[in-house]
């Protein structure tokens, strides 16, 4: 299986819900600090934005990994391909490296949406494809479905939270994840912990828990509009947190707060 994944692209710069001149220059700060991947979809309402820094970065598009998702209202099939080549062109780009299905279909009924996307796959829309938000079952479901692999599951992934079923199911379905609310909106900051091993560590309790996430196999996704905090999101390749460490922050999982819900997302599946 092709995992899109390289060593620098385990920290990706989040879009949402920046847009307009916030965008563009939280961008550029991202690309001055060293990110080369980007995470933005149809629904953030800020491709363009995305598109344009990095252009004017005056780096190769090689150089950059750049994500965006379908939203369910494209998921038709008479919309959806359209939908992408729309996306491409707010980009700039021929390809993006990886599109992802931003929400199982609303109602259950997976298998259009999966085909549509490994369609703009074999059309050269997009390097590789994805998929968030999907429990275990709907992975399960979604290999049996398509051929084509699926290089991520996006999804809600911070030490609050736990989703020790997902990471286990997903890892022996051979698909990676990857973090959205990765500092739990800043819910983690009201526990001491994180600030008690940033000090011990030389790092901030944000650092922390973005190793942590790194360190459970998980792939970072992490926004912030302020380059200080770009910049020290960025920096958590050069410590480890150890064995007794990490265990002190698994168990702040139990405390199961989950920010994207049904009552955020009425379509939402029942996660696991």
């Amino acid at each position: 299986m092709t995992i899109y994944f390289q060593k620098t692209h385990q920290r990706a710069f989040g879009t949402y819900p920046l847009t307009g001149d916030t965008a563009r220059k939280a961008i550029d700060a991202a690309i001055q600090t060293g990110y080369r991947a980007f995470d933005t979809a149809q629904m953030y309402g800020n491709e363009a934005e995305t598109g344009e820094t990095l252009h004017a970065s005056g780096l190769p598009r090689d150089a950059f990994c750049i994500t965006t998702k379908v939203q369910p209202s494209n998921f038709g099939d008479d919309r959806f391909l359209p939908s992408v080549d729309a996306s491409l062109k707010a980009l700039g780009v021929d390809q993006v490296d990886v599109l992802l299905l931003h929400w199982p279909t609303p109602g259950g009924d997976i298998a259009a949406s999966l085909r549509l996307l490994e369609q703009a796959h074999a059309r050269g829309l997009a390097k590789h494809i994805g998929v968030s938000n999907y429990t275990v079952a709907l992975l399960t479901q979604a290999t049996q479905i398509i051929d084509t692999p699926l290089v991520t599951n996006q999804v809600e992934f911070h030490p609050l939270l736990n989703q020790d079923k997902l990471l286990a199911g997903a890892t022996r379905l051979g698909i990676p994840l990857s973090s959205y609310c990765s500092v739990a909106r800043g819910e983690i900051f009201k526990h001491p912990l994180f600030a008690d091993l940033g000090h011990s560590y030389n790092k901030t309790a944000a650092q922390v828990a973005l190793r942590w996430i790194l360190q459970k196999g998980v792939n970072v996704n992490v926004m912030s509009t302020n380059p200080d905090n770009i910049r020290a999101n960025f920096e958590i390749t050069d410590f480890t947190l150890s064995h007794v460490d990490m265990a002190r922050i698994d168990a702040l999982t139990a405390t199961n707060f989950r920010i994207v819900n049904k009552a955020l997302v009425p379509f939402a599946p029942a996660f696991d």
